[in-house]
């Protein structure tokens, strides 16, 4: 199901949203924040998920007082809902969290349960990715690439943000597809991602923005997307669809604070994420780094959550992976 089927069923879901906060929440939340809220970023700066949240900086900064990104990278991206676990529901420690957060805990022991300890605020935006490859790659089409994979188990290489990541998941279902082994290399975002394929460690990238100065170059080229539709940067490129995959992969991404956070102060940075990603920086930041508005409100986002963990338990059990992989 894409995110934006998905949007729509649950923002109609959630039509009884505004709900009237109790007098002692609204109290409690009328002097946040007072301080600066630290906001965790689980990628290297310079990724995706780093460069739209630095675009929305300015328009928190005047709605929130100060909000600093710590860059966390490493583990799938869970390094930020790791940090939650430690610290206190008062809104002044909140992380991004990607897909994985669903997947991962079904797979392997985690210092975390998503459907139990967080406090779900707002979903965010989703990834428009694109495999490619250096330009001095041999494969010009991604039915080249599979043909010469087929040849040559194992010899071709693909980088992902990580072990158990979105685009490590979508990569095995489409070599269960294709009937293709590639070997897959790790890496702690898409910036590091980036630099290994220009630099010729990893035979295929799957990156979003971080891509775009070099495909604009002729230093990379893509040869498949993952989105739902052809993208206006990469019209001529087909999707996952068009080359017999009925899939659509965008790695969505949102923002959790621990369990137990006041309802106020869930609406108060609800709003004023929502506000940052209207404003015209931070639509500007989503066409340039090729990402989908994929917004839900706070109550919609938990019920994506309840979605999303039984999605990805009835795929780890269809492809039947495991950590290990």
């Amino acid at each position: 199901m894409s995110i934006d089927i998905q949007r729509r069923k649950l923002l109609g879901a959630a039509a009884a949203y505004a709900t009237v906060l109790a007098a002692g929440s609204r109290a409690h939340a009328s002097g946040f924040p007072t301080r600066p809220v630290t906001l965790v970023v689980p990628y290297a700066a310079g990724g995706a998920t780093d460069a739209l949240l630095r675009a929305m900086q300015p328009s928190l900064g005047k709605t929130l007082g100060q909000a600093v990104i710590e860059n966390k990278p490493g583990a799938s991206g869970l390094l930020g809902a790791n940090q939650l676990m430690k610290a206190a529901p008062d809104g002044y420690v909140l992380s991004i969290i990607p897909e994985a957060a669903f997947r991962v805990p079904q797979m392997q022991k985690t210092a975390f349960d998503p459907l139990r300890d967080f406090t779900y605020i707002i979903h965010l935006a989703g990834y428009g990715f694109g495999m490619a490859v250096r330009a001095d790659a041999p494969w010009k089409t991604w039915n080249e690439l599979v043909a010469d994979a087929r040849k040559h188990p194992g010899k071709i290489s693909f980088g992902s943000a990580g072990l158990n990541s979105t685009m490590h998941f979508t990569m095995e279902e489409i070599m269960d597809k294709a009937g293709i082994e590639l070997t897959h290399i790790p890496y702690k975002g898409e910036a590091d991602l980036v630099n290994a394929l220009l630099g010729g460690h990893v035979d295929i990238g799957i990156a979003s923005g971080p891509l775009t100065p070099h495909t604009t170059s002729g230093r990379a080229r893509v040869l498949l997307m993952w989105t739902a539709n052809r993208t206006r940067r990469y019209p001529d490129i087909p999707t996952l669809r068009e080359v017999g995959y009925d899939m659509v992969s965008m790695a969505p991404f949102g923002l959790v604070g621990p369990k137990g956070m006041n309802p106020a102060t869930v609406q108060r940075l609800h709003d004023a994420f929502k506000k940052a990603l209207d404003e015209p920086e931070g639509r500007a930041a989503l066409e340039r780094l090729e990402l989908e508005n994929a917004y839900l409100n706070s109550t919609a986002y938990a019920a994506y959550a309840q979605e999303q963990f039984e999605r990805q338990r009835k795929l780890i059990r269809r492809l039947n992976l495991r950590a290990a992989n």
